[in-house]
């Protein structure tokens, strides 16, 4: 018999009640930027610093809009009454991750910069992404990034009385367990950018398998938008996939 759900963890202010979602999206951001520039004091970076800020603003602006359009596409059904109240409220940290690649992309073409400039930002979004998640898992069904029914050891009650999938708490242990790796990789030899390549591609790998315990839209193919975005991210860098899993598997 399963205890009394303390499911969604919310305060009062004013005599409403408010989930600490919220706060924690915005430590997210204030820790992560802070982390960044406390991790480019002790290297020489080859990047300028107003290069560095427009590339900034171009992660800023596309993950502003691949969070809302992958979002939007994990419930195909709300296309057909799309307003502003949902496209604004609608969002997702791989369409973030996705369109802050390509505006990423975009605004180096734009200005010129042909090295990789990824790999100092690894960890600070690592660590966003864990205070992001403690506050997804705060608001428990209230967030939809709750897991299907389970029977599993680690199934609790995020609110309905139903034993679930803690899927944010599973990510959150993925992700530390990701920051002990990459600060392990800072004493290996790695060509620049492999670091934040590694990164997509393992996030990515655990979003795509995550999301069959989850209860997703299919989008095409009885596959979601996240999955379809991971596929992407496969194709993308199928190169380096390729060329960093003989660097890592051992050699006949």
């Amino acid at each position: 018999m399963l205890l009394k759900s303390l499911f969604p963890f919310q305060f009062e202010l004013f005599g409403e009640q408010y989930h600490y979602h919220y706060i924690f999206e915005t430590l997210a951001f204030i820790i992560g930027v802070r982390l960044y520039y406390y991790n480019k004091k002790g290297i020489v970076d080859p990047i300028s610093d107003e290069n560095r800020l427009w590339i900034m603003l171009g992660a800023m602006l596309g993950a502003l809009i691949g969070s809302r359009v992958i979002a939007v596409l994990e419930t195909p059904e709300v296309i057909h009454h799309l307003s502003f109240s949902v496209l604004y409220q609608s969002k997702t940290i791989v369409g973030g991750l996705l369109g802050g690649l390509f505006g990423v992309e975009l605004i180096k073409k734009i200005i010129g910069v042909h090295i990789a400039s990824g790999d100092i930002y690894v960890i600070p979004i690592l660590v966003a992404l864990i205070i992001g998640r403690i506050g997804c898992f705060s608001m428990g069904i209230d967030e939809p990034t709750y897991g299907v029914p389970t029977r599993f050891f680690m199934g609790m009650d995020l609110g309905d009385g139903i034993p679930r999938h803690p899927i944010m708490l599973y990510e959150m242990i993925y992700l530390t367990l990701l920051i002990f790796l990459f600060n392990r990789l800072k004493h290996k030899e790695l060509i620049n950018g492999d670091q934040f390549k590694l990164f997509m591609v393992l996030y990515f790998f655990f979003r795509f398998l995550i999301e069959f315990i989850k209860p997703y839209h299919s989008l095409f193919l009885n596959l979601s938008s996240i999955h379809w975005s991971a596929l992407f991210i496969f194709m993308y860098y199928y190169k380096f996939i390729i060329r960093i899993s003989k660097q890592i598997l051992p050699q006949q």
